[in-house]
C-alpha cells in the first residue's frame, strides 16, 4: 500500500500547493515558481484570499478544489500544519511533501510534540508524508518538482537518485549534477522523516522505479539504523547502493544530531555495518556524485586492472599514482596489444601502460585505435582516458564523438577526463558524457577514484560485471 501512494505522490497526475502566494518572500511562492511550466499535470493553488496566484486559479481550501488530488505540497506555518494534515486526509490525498520547518530539529520540546501530533495525524489517514523541514522532491523522469527551488529542473534527466536527510546537500549536489552533467531521476530530501524513511524510499526505489539505476544516499543519523541496513541487504545486488554518512567527527557528530534530531552513532561502525549490507560509503558530495555518474554510465568491471591512457605524460602519472591507494593496479598488455600499440605511436612516445597518447594529436583516429586496442585486451579490465586540450588536439573530441556513434556501448569501463577552455570542447564532451559505456570526470584523481569504486561496487554486489537491471 505504501508504494502505491508513493508512486503518485513521486507521479502525480495533480498538485495542491497548499500556502501558494504571489510574494516572492513565501515559499509558496517558490514552489510554484516550479512546477509551473514544467509540471504537466494540474496545478491547485489553495490561498485563503481566493486570487490569483501565478495565474492560475486559487481555491480558498483543499475542499473546494473539485476532483481528486494526488500530491499536496505544504508550505503553511507549523501551528497550522495539524489541520492542514486534516483536510489532506479528509480529501483522499496520497501523500505530502510538508515543506514547514519547526518540529522536531529545533531545540523547544513543543517543536518535537508538534511532530508526534502529526505522525498521529498522518498515520489515522495512511497519510505518507516527505518531511517536515525538507526542501521537497524533484522527479526528473516525470518533470515534477515539488520544491522551492525551480532550478533544479535544469538537471538531466537518468539513472542517478539521490536521497538525502539534508535539504543544503540537496543542493549542492543538484547543482554540482548540473554543472557536470550528473544525469539524475529522483532528487528527495527526507527532512524529519516523519513517517517516509530511507527503507521505503529503497524499496520504492528498487521495486518501483524503473528510471532509476544507482541509489545514492546522504545519511546524518537514524534512530533506527537497523531497518536500512536489512531493507539494503534484502536488495543486494539489485540496484547498487552508495553513501556519504557526515558525523565523522565529534563535532559534526553532534551537529547531525541536533540538525534533523536524530542519532548519529559511530563513523567506524557505522562504515562496518554499511559495507556488510552491500552499501558502499564514499568520503565526499564530489565522490558520492562521481560513483553515481559512473555507475550509472558505465558496466562493472570484473577485476582491478586498469590502463591509463594520456594526451600528455604528466596527467598519466597522476592517474597512475592515484590507483594503487585505491586499490587498483595498472594493467600489463599482450604482446597483441603492444604490438597494436607500437604501429600507431611513434618511437619517442611512452607506449606502455600509462601510454602517452601526445605525439598522435594530429591524428584522432590513432588515438582512438589505441583505446580499441586496449579495450580488446585481456588483461584490462577498464581504462582511464584523459586528454587535455592543447591547439594540436583541437579534433580529438570530435573525433571521439564520431567514434561513439558507430560503436555500442563499451563492455568495459572508461572514464574520461576532458579539460578545456570554456566553449571550445563544450559540445562533444558533452555528447560524450551522455554516451553509455563512458563517463567524463574533472580530474585524473578523481577518474582513478570513481574507477574503484566501481570495481568495489562489483565486489560489494558480487555483480561480476554484469549489471543485474540490464539482464
Amino acid at each position: 500500500m505504501i508504494n502505491e501512494k508513493l508512486a503518485r505522490l513521486f507521479s502525480p497526475a495533480s498538485v495542491a500547493v497548499i500556502g501558494a502566494s504571489n510574494s516572492f518572500d513565501k515559499l509558496g511562492y517558490h514552489v510554484m515558481k516550479s512546477l509551473v511550466g514544467n509540471y504537466r499535470g494540474r496545478i491547485f493553488p489553495v490561498n485563503p484570499r481566493g486570487e490569483k496566484v501565478w495565474g492560475l486559479l486559487s481555491y480558498p481550501s483543499l475542499e473546494a478544489i473539485p476532483g481528486v488530488v494526488d500530491l499536496a505540497v505544504i508550505a503553511v506555518p507549523a501551528g497550522m500544519v495539524a489541520e492542514t494534515l486534516h483536510a489532506c486526509g479528509r480529501k483522499g490525498i496520497s501523500g505530502v511533501v510538508l515543506i514547514t520547518a519547526g518540529f522536531k530539529e529545533i531545540e523547544d520540546p513543543g517543536g518535537a510534540s508538534l511532530e508526534e501530533e502529526i505522525k498521529d495525524i498522518a498515520g489515522r489517514y495512511g497519510l505518507p508524508i516527505i518531511g517536515p523541514n525538507t526542501f521537497g522532491f524533484v522527479n526528473l523522469s516525470s518533470s515534477v518538482n515539488a520544491s522551492f527551488t525551480s532550478e533544479f529542473s535544469r538537471i538531466e534527466k537518468g539513472g542517478v537518485a539521490l536521497v538525502s536527510q539534508s535539504g543544503g546537500i540537496c543542493h549542492l549536489c543538484g547543482f554540482l549534477a548540473i554543472e557536470q552533467r550528473v544525469a539524475m531521476s529522483k532528487l528527495m530530501s527526507l527532512g524529519n522523516r516523519c513517517n517516509v524513511d530511507f527503507p521505503e524510499l529503497l524499496t520504492y526505489l528498487v521495486n518501483e522505479d524503473d528510471s532509476t539505476k544507482v541509489i545514492a544516499l546522504y545519511i546524518e543519523g537514524l534512530d533506527e539504523p537497523r531497518r536500512l541496513l536489512d531493507v539494503a541487504r534484502l536488495f543486494r545486488g539489485r540496484k547498487p547502493i552508495i553513501a556519504l554518512k557526515a558525523g565523522k567527527s565529534e563535532k559534526g557528530d553532534s551537529a547531525s544530531r541536533f540538525h534533523t534530531g536524530s542519532l548519529a552513532g559511530n563513523h567506524a561502525i557505522w562504515k562496518g555495518a554499511l559495507r556488510q549490507a552491500g552499501i558502499l560509503m564514499v568520503a565526499t558530495a564530489e565522490e558520492l556524485l562521481d560513483t553515481a555518474k559512473a555507475i550509472d554510465s558505465c558496466p562493472l568491471p570484473r577485476g582491478a586492472r586498469v590502463a591509463v591512457l594520456s594526451g600528455q605524460a604528466g596527467p598519466g602519472m597522476i592517474a597512475s599514482d592515484a590507483l594503487e591507494p585505491c586499490g587498483l593496479s595498472l594493467s600489463s598488455f599482450s604482446e597483441e596489444t603492444q604490438r597494436r600499440i607500437n604501429d600507431l605511436l611513434p618511437p619517442i612516445a611512452i607506449r606502455t601502460n600509462p601510454v602517452d597518447m601526445g605525439p598522435a594529436w594530429y591524428n584522432p583516429g590513432n588515438i582512438i585505435e589505441i583505446l580499441k586496442a586496449v579495450l580488446d585486451d585481456n588483461g584490462t579490465d577498464g581504462v582511464i582516458f584523459l586528454a587535455m586540450y592543447a591547439s594540436a588536439n583541437l579534433k580529438l573530441a570530435e573525433g571521439m564523438v564520431e567514434y561513439m556513434k558507430a560503436v555500442d556501448p563499451f563492455r568495459k569501463p572508461v572514464i574520461g577526463c576532458f579539460t578545456a577552455p570554456p566553449g571550445i570542447w563544450d559540445g562533444p564532451i558533452g555528447a560524450l558524457d551522455r554516451r553509455k559505456g563512458i563517463a567524463i570526470l574533472p580530474t585524473p584523481e578523481r577518474a582513478a577514484r570513481a574507477m574503484a569504486n566501481l570495481w568495489k561496487v562489483s565486489a560489494l554486489t558480487n555483480a561480476k560485471g554484469v549489471r543485474t537491471w540490464d539482464r
